[in-house]
């Protein structure tokens, strides 16, 4: 169905698509509120869902084509086609390739659909100051950090305040480009003794990954452009992608790994430009790829002509000998982005990018253009941490703990009956659930909402995939997961389920 979609926004020479017929009767305007919360797209879904369910638009009728729906209610082609992908997903909405869209003759019949609620983006939104300061009462089950005393205290702040020593002539200028050269020659040295050969001037240094992700995305794509995840994946990646106008396209990824076929099936009809994947300890599953399917992967990132970007911040935490995507490739067609925020602490906002020779230049160019250089000093704090006796045994001494946890994470679930979606190969997270088909006045998103008033941060699933959910389920943080709080409160709501 997304071939289809996008045919309409992006022809080729053997697939035009036919100029707009008139329309048999004339489209209603939609009521889209720019300065409402929620995007866009959740207007137009939960629009059009309350006008199929209310039989203002019968079985069969023929939608708008996207064009002739952007040009009508003042919005971009890309908004439509995300609309329009999302209601086909609903099963509201089917497709016939060479004559457009229709409302579908068969209807879901369970329960009321779920877009009319308000976007679970907004709701992100709205709980950003717990969810990333750290600062909230809330029980953090839902969070991607650790509690500060795992990552020990000590060096850290030893690392600060080392860092805060810095020579009175580094506080002229802006420091350099890529970052602290002593950290990026560190950083070389250790990924070419433990991964791949590279130098520190195929290094990046960035505010963490998210700003890696950026600057690939900024340079390396136009709006429009096609862009494969995971599916589930990495939430916050799919709102910085169609930030950037481009088209995110899920990949199945489960137990076994990625959807291969129906990777080379979207390859080759959608022709994408890159693709992020989490080699190791995949958010949220905690799954690794096997060393087959990285190179599956990367011979068809080959035949489709597409960049892969992986997504390796776990790696200090997953098995010696795991499939590394750089080391296989050599850096030719795969852009690495490293974090520190995983093994230290997310407060120090230090990541990478490893890149080719040929590429690096054009990503400094952005990285300077849009915020100049990154932060010294809290350069010179990981060099100082990372570079200790004791750095390595933290790790260690770390995913001995995390191991610890996600069993007893698992334990705690089962109780309440919930089932994992894969077991996690190691890392921070498991993600489970009820087998039971959501709704509108149950769902994860009702389930979060109830939890956070109870003081819990949950991660519903909702949150990290495109396609609708067959069941209810969370991504809990295994170092938090067991806390007799949640599990009364799961307890409880598997009584209401």
């Amino acid at each position: 169905m997304k071939a289809a979609v996008l045919a309409e926004v992006l022809p080729s020479d053997s697939l035009r698509p036919a100029p707009d017929p008139a329309p048999a009767a004339a489209w209603p305007l939609l009521a889209i509120e720019r300065s409402k919360r929620g995007s866009l797209v959740d207007q137009i879904v939960a629009a059009i869902s309350a006008m199929v369910s209310e039989r203002q638009l019968g079985a069969g009728t023929r939608m708008p084509s996207v064009r002739q729906f952007a040009k009508c209610n003042g919005v971009s082609t890309f908004t439509v086609v995300e609309a329009y992908e999302r209601l086909h997903q609903l099963g509201l909405l089917s497709s016939r390739r060479g004559s457009g869209f229709f409302v579908a003759r068969s209807l879901p019949q369970a329960c009321s659909p779920l877009p009319s609620q308000p976007s679970l983006q907004s709701e992100i939104d709205a709980l950003a100051p717990d969810l990333y300061s750290g600062q909230g009462d809330t029980l953090a089950v839902g969070a991607g950090w650790l509690p500060p005393e795992w990552y020990g205290e000590s060096t850290i702040l030893d690392a600060v305040r080392h860092a805060m020593k810095i020579p009175a002539s580094r506080l002229r200028g802006y420091g350099h480009p890529l970052g602290f050269p002593a950290l990026r020659q560190q950083l070389a040295a250790s990924l070419t003794s433990e991964l791949f050969a590279v130098e520190p001037d195929q290094l990046l240094l960035t505010n963490g990954a998210t700003h890696a992700f950026d600057l690939v995305l900024r340079t390396l794509t136009r709006p429009g452009d096609v862009v494969l995840v995971e599916d589930p994946g990495y939430g916050n990646l799919l709102s910085l992608v169609r930030h950037h106008g481009c088209i995110p396209v899920g990949i199945a990824r489960g137990e076994a790994g990625l959807d291969m076929e129906e990777l080379a099936r979207q390859a080759a009809l959608l022709h994408p430009k890159l693709m992020f994947v989490n080699t190791v300890l995949q958010n949220p599953l905690g799954t690794s790829l096997s060393q087959a399917q990285a190179h599956r992967l990367l011979a068809l990132a080959e035949q489709f002509d597409f960049w892969l970007v992986e997504d390796d911040i776990y790696r200090e935490l997953a098995q010696p000998g795991d499939a590394s995507l750089a080391a296989m490739d050599g850096l030719r067609r795969v852009i690495r982005v490293g974090s520190f925020s995983k093994t230290l602490s997310p407060v120090l906002r230090v990541g990478s990018l490893c890149a080719s020779r040929s590429l690096l230049p054009e990503l400094l160019r952005v990285k300077m253009l849009t915020g100049l250089t990154t932060s010294e000093i809290n350069e010179r704090a990981v060099l100082h941490a990372t570079g200790t006796r004791g750095y390595r045994r933290m790790v260690e001494r770390l995913a001995a703990q995390l191991d610890d946890a996600r069993e007893r994470t698992l334990d705690a679930l089962r109780q309440v009956g919930m089932r994992p979606l894969a077991a996690p190969r190691g890392g921070m997270f498991v993600s489970a659930g009820w087998p039971e088909a959501p709704c509108a006045s149950r769902n994860g998103r009702a389930i979060a909402d109830a939890a956070l008033k109870a003081g819990i941060l949950l991660a519903p699933g909702e949150f990290f995939t495109q396609r609708p959910t067959s069941g209810i389920w969370f991504r809990f943080n295994a170092a938090y997961a067991a806390d007799p709080q949640l599990i009364h409160f799961l307890h409880t709501q598997r009584a209401q389920g």
